[in-house]
């Protein structure tokens, strides 16, 4: 069996396509630069590697790297919260357009079976409720990032309703070792003993699943899930109060033990974001970080368990393996 896979370096993307290589697929990756470690690594494991992007390369060249797959995975996407202005068509060019060009291709070449890697977060806001894959999506968005992903999770539910043998994957928020997201950027402080003894948004509502964990459950969506469903991917809940409680022991810094009231966090994030940028990094503390902290998100995992026979360590464990391992990259 022949897999394509977009995004095979990503976050996900790498024990996605490792979990696709030890089940004896043939895979078939798709990368921007072939002069990483991650893709030295895939490529002496018998992956056959494709240099381009799902912006910018030909769609002949994306032909012929699908061509003969049994099953096409599009994983890429851009997350970045606190993006700048400037930078929202290049992530709208990401996360929709290339949406819409690979499932395009892979239905024009009538692929077998087409996975999109959507998020929960293109549903929002639960509004407190715990819900399933058939709820509807009803408050507005929280950031760019939402607002692109929603509308590619609904070009995603296009194709199916027009008969494409697309299966849709709802990670919620991924976290683990080498997560690029503010909840990444704020562990490391943690663990490196700089993260400021505050916080906001104590009662917000996460579904939080480790990336192993999520890897795992989207290549049994490749073997498993049926076309035409959505499988939710989204772990356990988990307040922001019981995160950091739940960091506050394990080995670290300061013990955050502030809560912000949402105006100062806002200010906060307004007054760090340009510096945080002046250093090339991510504005991992912006305005739109913290308008996005405060949500309940409530996903149920319930059919990715039944019917793929998905498995997710409680958010709880997840952190703390989370945090071990950054303090064990950090030792070595």
């Amino acid at each position: 069996m022949r897999v394509f896979i977009t995004g095979a370096t990503g976050f996900i993307g790498q024990p996605l396509t490792w979990a696709m290589l030890h089940r004896g697929w043939q895979v078939t990756a798709l990368v921007r630069r072939t002069d990483t470690t991650p893709v030295r690594l895939l490529r002496q494991a018998g992956a056959q590697i494709v240099e381009g992007d799902v912006v910018t390369s030909e769609r002949s060249v994306l032909r012929e790297a699908m061509r003969g797959a049994d099953l096409v995975f599009h994983n890429a996407g851009w997350y970045e919260l606190g993006l700048r202005a400037k930078d929202r068509p290049a992530m709208r060019a990401v996360n929709v357009e290339a949406t819409d060009t690979i499932l395009g291709l892979a239905r024009q070449m009538d692929i077998p079976k087409i996975l999109f890697t959507s998020s929960t977060t293109a549903l929002g806001d639960t509004g407190g409720a715990l819900v399933d894959e058939s709820f509807e999506r009803a408050a507005r968005a929280h950031s760019y990032y939402e607002e692109t992903k929603a509308e590619a999770h609904a070009l995603a539910l296009s194709y199916q309703q027009r008969g494409a043998p697309v299966v849709i994957v709802c990670p919620a928020q991924v976290i683990g070792p080498g997560d690029q997201s503010p909840f990444g950027s704020f562990a490391r402080l943690y663990v490196r003993g700089l993260l400021p003894p505050m916080g906001w948004a104590p009662e917000a509502v996460y579904n939080m699943a480790h990336v192993e964990d999520v890897a795992e459950a989207m290549a049994l969506a490749a073997e498993k899930g049926q076309p035409g469903r959505t499988y939710f991917l989204s772990g356990s809940t988990i307040t922001m109060r019981e995160i950091i409680e739940t960091w506050k022991q394990t080995p670290g810094g300061l013990k955050p033990f502030v809560w912000l009231p949402r105006p100062l966090a806002w200010l906060s994030g307004l007054l760090s974001a340009p510096v945080l940028r002046a250093f090339g990094q991510r504005a991992f503390l912006s305005p739109e970080v913290v308008e996005a902290s405060y949500v309940c998100f409530r996903f149920s995992s319930a059919r990715a368990e039944s019917e793929l026979g998905a498995h997710f360590r409680p958010a709880e464990q997840a952190w703390r393996d989370t945090l071990e391992a950054e303090r064990a990259a950090r030792r070595t």
